[in-house]
């Protein structure tokens, strides 16, 4: 019963991607046949990405509808599993909704499209490839217009949208309000303020964007600042709402984040892993130095040419690596490396760089890790000096003598 929901949303998810890379894939042919030939990537790169930007939107509410479902169903016996399970389900089905186009560019985009005369095709048209510059420039891209447009809608649904509701609810309950407008502010208040949700959308969209921020932060090292810039707008925001917008919420006693903490460990060291293979395999700085290791004299100059091979043209065809027309006999340049000893060696220098890169980083990090105490040795004192007063209180309660009151009088 709770696997039929969970293949469907894997095979929905599918039927997206594929959607939106067949989209730019005719896309990109009816803008190389029409005027904007020379911007036909960039357009159907950045079309391809809004749309995809609004499929996750859309997606996003259904997914937390089905991981709602999923976890009634499962029947937890408390409330602390019953949130672990939710928490864990919402999270890993927002990670595929939001991070699966940018893995789908950054690693297997252009890896699987053929070279001329073999081309693989999908429903007839030829698998997309990245630009000439790589896969770099548009994973960027992807990943702002995601970021950004994310953060838009998140603000404008955290402020906007509850006002809209406030004001249907006092349409809607007119009667009721034109009896306590003259009564107390308490009561004003709590007619007009929403009732509080909770933190679990506020922690899940720090989440998601510390996702963004750090897998992919060496394809978009100005994520960091777009996230900062929104964080210090989103402050306010937020006093805003929960002054003016939402109910006080009751506080509760909690050890801890709960889960989110074992999601942020482990988003922070997958990230370590997806950077090394982001500089190593899909950017261009491993090959170039490479290059200017194995041919000193050469310095970048024969770069280009060592990167990729010619083909002449026999038939009338498209190339979205030349992006133009090629006609018969016209020469077409596609990138690959011919020399099969140099491109084993270049494998195997970039599976070093991966190796050593993040041994490198989590040697830094648990040094620091070890280096700062998680609780100042200060605080830690004073932890310890308030549990000796207790537990010294609580041992001359037990010792000292019960009061003696007398005997009662008799009356």
């Amino acid at each position: 019963r709770g696997s039929l929901p969970l293949l469907l949303q894997f095979v929905v998810l599918l039927i997206l991607v594929f959607a939106v890379i067949l989209y730019r894939t005719i896309i990109l042919v009816v803008f190389l046949g029409s005027s904007f030939r020379t911007e036909a990537p960039v357009l159907s790169s950045l079309t391809g990405s809004v749309l995809n930007l609004v499929v996750i939107i859309i997606m996003s509410f259904f997914y937390q509808k089905l991981a709602k479902l999923l976890t009634d169903w499962e029947m937890h016996r408390t409330d602390d599993d019953y949130s672990y399970h939710l928490t864990l389900k919402m999270y890993l089905f927002e990670f595929v909704n939001y991070y699966a186009s940018l893995f789908y560019i950054a690693f297997f985009k252009g890896r699987f499209t053929g070279y001329p005369c073999d081309y693989h095709t999908l429903f007839g048209y030829r698998l997309e490839e990245c630009s000439v510059s790589g896969c770099f420039y548009e994973l960027s891209q992807q990943l702002l217009v995601i970021l950004v447009g994310k953060q838009i809608f998140n603000n404008f649904m955290e402020l906007v949208v509850p006002k809209i509701k406030m004001r249907v609810k006092k349409w809607r309950l007119r009667k009721e309000y034109s009896n306590i407008k003259d009564s107390e502010q308490w009561k004003r208040d709590y007619y007009d303020c929403e009732p509080f949700g909770g933190l679990f959308g506020e922690y899940l969209e720090m989440v998601i964007q510390l996702g963004f921020v750090t897998i992919f932060v060496a394809a978009m090292p100005l994520a960091p600042l777009f996230s900062l810039l929104n964080n210090i707008v989103e402050i306010r925001l937020d006093a805003k709402k929960f002054i003016s917008v939402y109910r006080r919420p009751v506080a509760m006693k909690t050890d801890g984040i709960g889960i989110w903490q074992t999601i942020i460990s482990t988003i922070v060291t997958f990230a370590v892993v997806a950077n090394a293979f982001l500089i190593a395999f899909t950017s261009e700085v491993i090959p170039q130095i490479f290059y200017r290791y194995v041919y000193p004299t050469d310095g970048l100059d024969g770069y280009v040419t060592n990167v990729i091979t010619n083909y002449t043209e026999t038939h009338n065809t498209t190339s979205s690596q030349c992006f133009t027309y090629v006609n018969e006999g016209d020469t077409c340049y596609f990138k690959k490396l011919t020399d099969e000893l140099y491109y084993y060696r270049l494998f195997l220098i970039r599976a070093i760089f991966v190796i050593l890169f993040e041994h490198i980083v989590f040697g830094v990090s648990r040094f620091i890790d070890l280096l700062v105490p998680d609780i100042p040795r200060s605080l830690y004192l004073k932890i310890k000096r308030e549990e000796y007063m207790a537990s010294s209180a609580l041992t001359e309660d037990l010792d000292s003598p019960p009061p003696d009151h007398g005997e009662k009088s008799m009356v």
